[in-house]
């Protein structure tokens, strides 16, 4: 079965202020509609054909430039949008609050090694939260639109909070102010969803 588009659970511009109604309408519509189709193009008639996506990209030939990169881009931005929300922001609770705690030290630790991780991120790229089995924790960034499932990319575990920061997630608003950006950014978490994903990954 085709990768479809996946439709977002809030309006384009639900997140206001903090992230533009037209750069929610551009990369979801246009960049993620980009990578969702030329992922399809690139495993049809192939042994992908048919798999999920987590299984793609787990056992995936690092050199297939077109299913690493579009199939990344597919992926990624499915978080991206489930880990943001209207309702949003303020801080996570129960099991994934301790997990955090025990990982950084406290919630401020960790928005401050997140928050540099998407920063110092040269180029195009992303951040993310990770949890590895046993439920722990940690901080890293991949390049373009790697992610850590995918093999050797150096950030292991189950990505269960990520960041945009290509500049198509910011540019409108923004433009190259990415702290900015970043800083908005811990008002649309969707720390259910988060918490969820974390569940599931430990």
């Amino acid at each position: 079965m085709a990768f479809e588009l996946p439709a977002l659970d809030y309006a384009h511009d639900a997140l206001e202020p903090h992230i533009d109604t037209r750069t929610m309408e551009i990369h979801h519509g246009k960049h993620h509609a980009g990578y969702t189709s030329k992922l399809n193009s690139a495993v049809a008639g192939t042994d992908l054909d048919g798999k999920s996506i987590e299984d793609i990209l787990g056992g995936l030939d690092m050199n297939n430039g077109a299913v690493r990169n579009n199939g990344g881009g597919y992926y990624n931005h499915d978080l991206f949008w489930k880990v943001m929300s209207p309702n949003g922001g303020g801080e996570p609770s129960g099991e994934l609050a301790e997990a955090i705690n025990s990982a950084f030290g406290s919630f401020d630790a960790f928005k401050d090694a997140f928050a540099n991780a998407a920063a110092t991120r040269f180029g195009s790229g992303w951040a993310w939260l990770c949890v590895h089995k046993g439920g722990e924790l940690d901080v890293c960034g991949t390049p373009n639109q790697d992610n850590p499932l995918m093999p050797g990319v150096g950030c292991g575990g189950h990505p269960i909070l990520g960041i945009d920061v290509w500049e198509h997630a910011y540019y409108l608003n923004y433009q190259n102010r990415r702290p900015d950006y970043i800083s908005a950014f811990w008002n649309v978490i969707n720390w259910d969803e988060v918490s969820a994903r974390f569940a599931a990954g430990k």
